[in-house]
């Protein structure tokens, strides 16, 4: 295997198990009723750009199938602090870091519902 090769699965691994860590942090530090309220915010707010269903509109889709090559933590980075030259705003400041990975995480597992 090449170096490079070599340094971009060490990279990948460190990355996983990461995530895999903070998945179970991100859980245990927010409530069922703002988790309930993240996922209204994903819905209403989110789906405002995203599309209502999450398929797309002003900004890309955002269902599981369309994140699969997206790691969770690009993810969390892109909602807390946005993308420049493209409409998508910064959350930082209504979102906490815990709260943009638990969105992450579920956007990644399909897991964001009408509930």
């Amino acid at each position: 295997m090449s170096p490079l090769k070599t340094a971009l699965s060490c990279f990948a691994l460190t990355t996983h198990l990461f995530s895999i860590n903070a998945v179970s942090a991100a859980d245990k530090e927010i409530s069922p009723e703002r988790k309930s309220q993240l996922n209204h915010i994903v819905k209403q707010d989110c789906g405002s750009c995203h599309g209502m269903t999450l398929k797309g509109g002003l900004g890309p889709a955002l269902l599981a199938e369309d994140l699969k090559e997206k790691p969770v933590l690009f993810l969390q980075h892109t909602i807390l602090y946005g993308r420049t030259g493209t409409a998508m705003p910064p959350w930082k400041t209504l979102l906490t870091e815990q709260e943009a990975l638990w969105i992450s995480q579920q956007l990644k597992a399909g897991n964001i519902t009408d509930k």
